[in-house]
């Protein structure tokens, strides 16, 4: 099941469609985050546990509707994670006081059609894309990069799921190796650098972080269709290799100009901060 995150104001709502019964599951806990307006995310998690526990002696039937899947957690890593319906979410709404509550119905009521579109025009989906980048003040340039990059990860995905890579874990994995070996840290470390936490990382790249990204991803696959990598222990040396090139690429141009190119800065709202911070 395809993977799609969506953006309500600046929030990241994490959410998987199901084809053969053309429904979106939404991250409970995301949802409750927007909801508790809290900017520690384990706050969100605290509450949906109490708040679930609270359900379940109440005999709801809004926790027996609720469901497990595997989503991408702050570490990257595919995690088991409480989903349910617009249907159920909306219900649940009304069990959090929330001045977001109202908006956070119509926004759920508008995205669960969103897929049967994009489906019939796959451009609908990157027309959408822009749009939402336009609207968080990205520059064209920056667009245009971003989709770029993304053309780039993919053919790289393709690869992998031809070539005995399972999705999930294990393209986890081999990213976070291209990440670390062409920035100098993990995923995890970068998205703490910005300050960000269910937030798409590559959303929140310069656009120098994004070439780079790019550099090594399109490295690790020429690399790999060159040596016909196939299965994890091949990969994984075509992905250091790969990042390796882009790694000696961003140390020259910071020997030139003398700045990071991996840095602390992100588009998150104002009066979150955004620094630089020389990383080696």
């Amino acid at each position: 099941m395809p993977i799609q995150p969506a953006l309500f104001e600046a929030h990241e709502i994490r959410r998987v469609y199901d084809e053969k019964t053309e429904t979106w599951w939404f991250s409970v806990v995301d949802i409750v985050h927007v909801l508790i307006q809290s900017q520690d995310y384990q706050s969100a998690r605290k509450y949906w546990k109490v708040l679930k526990g609270r359900l379940s002696k109440e005999g709801s039937q809004l926790v027996t509707n609720c469901y497990q899947l595997k989503m991408a957690a702050e570490d990257g890593r595919q995690r088991l994670t409480d989903v349910a319906t617009a249907e159920t979410l909306l219900r649940l709404v009304q069990s959090v006081p929330s001045p977001k509550a109202e908006p956070i119905k119509l926004w759920l009521a508008k995205v669960g059609y969103e897929r049967m579109k994009e489906m019939s025009d796959p451009g609908l989906s990157l027309d959408r894309a822009r749009e939402t980048w336009q609207k968080h003040g990205r520059s064209e340039k920056w667009i245009q990069q971003r989709m770029t990059g993304q053309e780039t990860r993919n053919k790289l995905t393709d690869y992998w799921a031809n070539h005995d890579i399972k999705k999930g874990d294990e393209f986890a994995i081999l990213t976070n190796i291209i990440h670390q070996e062409w920035s100098g840290v993990s995923v995890k470390e970068h998205k703490d650098l910005k300050g960000l936490q269910t937030h798409n990382l590559r959303d929140h790249m310069s656009e120098a972080e994004l070439i780079f990204t790019a550099l090594a991803e399109l490295s690790t696959r020429q690399i790999a269709e060159t040596d016909d990598a196939t299965g994890m222990a091949e990969n994984k040396e075509a992905a250091t290799k790969g990042g390796a090139i882009a790694k000696h690429a961003r140390q020259a141009l910071e020997a030139k100009t003398g700045k990071s190119v991996v840095s602390e800065e992100n588009f998150l709202p104002p009066g979150k901060g955004s620094r630089t911070k020389k990383i080696k």
